[in-house]
């Protein structure tokens, strides 16, 4: 059992590996794109406030994500097993096509998916989820609001300064935005892993009662923070320059739009999206230059992906949860 769950919570560290890698994107793409850093500074940068946020934010979006949405009496360790592949999984391969998706969001439907396999859908516990599935529409639509809220606000307030000037000075402020971001990310995305570790701890037995050791914490953080620091770069590039073209000023609103909803978010123990959230502030500030502003191909096939990564995620890790049931026929 010791041996099995240890291999469990390894495979859980890749997943935020992977999650860091697939979205260090979130963190780093505008303030790549409007070059106020290189590449690897700005990695550098996010994966220093991803690993910060450990000592900074309670641990409530791990304790819904832990023991909030499924029912851990119908848990063993094959069903967090599976939950974990299928994630990694549909991480994978939208990360091959470029495509921003939820992190999260494969893991929470990748979870539920090889629960329900397992003891079917009374395992859901419904009132954990309807926040969740009500962020999957509200998180986008906040971020392009509030985004394009603050890039109207700036060009009021600067609108007697020289863009030269307007650059630099937002050059600055944007250092702070994706900080903010990367403080955001570490919080909400690394605890998602965090209640999967606990929970395989408390099916496991190694916890009497459900809680965020917190060397869970430490760990979560440093994996999500070294998978941020390796980069994905084909999606940095879709966040960052297929959107729409960013100045300064413009990321920065994206980025304060989206820190202000993530960092909301995460002290109400809600997990949602970082992924939705910075693209919809990054759509927010394309439509105030002008409706056209935005590639809305590019946009749409994102949202195709959000719409499908639950799904599939949870179809996949029903299945592997059915093979390993084959396997072991104990699972």
């Amino acid at each position: 059992m010791l041996g099995f769950a240890i291999l469990i919570i390894a495979i859980a560290l890749v997943f935020d590996f992977l999650n860091g890698f697939h979205d260090a994107a979130n963190s780093i793409a505008t303030v790549v794109s409007t070059r106020v850093l290189s590449p690897l500074v700005a990695v550098v940068w996010a994966a220093f406030f991803n690993f910060v946020a450990a000592f900074l934010f309670t641990t409530a979006v791990a304790k819904t994500m832990g023991k909030g949405m499924i029912d851990l009496r119908y848990v063993n360790l094959y069903v967090i097993l599976a939950g974990l592949l299928g994630a990694i999984f549909w991480d994978i391969i939208t990360w091959y096509w470029g495509l921003p998706v939820s992190s999260s969001h494969a893991l929470m439907g990748g979870y539920a998916g090889a629960a329900i396999a397992k003891a079917g859908w009374r395992v859901v516990i419904l009132k954990g989820w309807i926040p969740t599935l009500l962020f999957i529409i509200l998180s986008p639509a906040i971020g392009l609001i509030l985004g394009a809220t603050l890039m109207i606000a700036v060009y009021w307030i600067f609108r007697q300064w020289r863009p030269q000037r307007l650059d630099r000075y937002f050059r600055r402020l944007q250092l702070l935005s994706a900080a903010a971001v990367s403080l955001g990310h570490g919080t909400n995305d690394a605890q998602k892993t965090m209640g999967i570790v606990a929970g395989t701890l408390f099916t496991a037995g190694f916890l009497k009662t459900f809680y965020i050791p917190f060397w869970v914490v430490l760990l979560a953080n440093g994996a999500i923070a070294l998978g941020t620091f390796a980069g994905g770069w084909r999606i940095v590039k879709t966040m960052g320059m297929r959107i729409t073209k960013l100045r300064p000023f413009g990321g920065f609103c994206a980025e304060a739009a989206a820190a202000v909803s993530i960092l909301g978010t995460a002290f109400a123990g809600i997990p949602v999206s970082t992924t939705h959230t910075i693209a919809g502030g990054i759509m927010g500030v394309g439509i105030v230059h002008r409706f056209t502003g935005v590639r809305w191909d590019v946009a749409r096939n994102i949202v195709w992906a959000w719409i499908f990564t639950i799904p599939v995620a949870g179809l996949v890790s029903a299945l592997c949860f059915w093979i390993l049931h084959r396997i072991f026929p104990g699972a």
